[in-house]
């Protein structure tokens, strides 16, 4: 789907730029002494794959915000970003 045509099915969504999604993946960190290591929402505990989980199973975005009300809309959508550039990086590795 093209930029036109996603903004005819949904105005009121605006395509993020590429520094913008950069930008939002400095709210997550990485440290080994926390969560094992595992990526996390910048000064928090709440793993990245947490939020994705939580997500994925339905939970609305307010509902997040309302059981975790240390974290922003922000650092959600900072954990999809992360998760996005992620999957970029990905490699399928043919099968022999």
């Amino acid at each position: 789907m093209s930029n036109q045509q996603a903004s005819l099915h949904y105005p009121n969504v605006r395509q993020a730029s590429y520094t913008d999604c950069m930008a939002s993946l400095e709210r997550i960190s990485i440290n080994p002494a926390i969560r094992s290591g595992r990526p996390c929402i910048r000064g928090t505990r709440i793993a990245v794959g947490d939020v994705l989980g939580y997500l994925a199973g339905g939970m609305p975005e307010d509902r997040l915000l309302k059981d975790f009300p240390q974290i922003t809309l922000d650092d959600i959508r900072a954990c999809l970003a992360y998760a996005a550039e992620r999957e970029q990086r990905t490699k399928a590795i043919p099968a022999a």
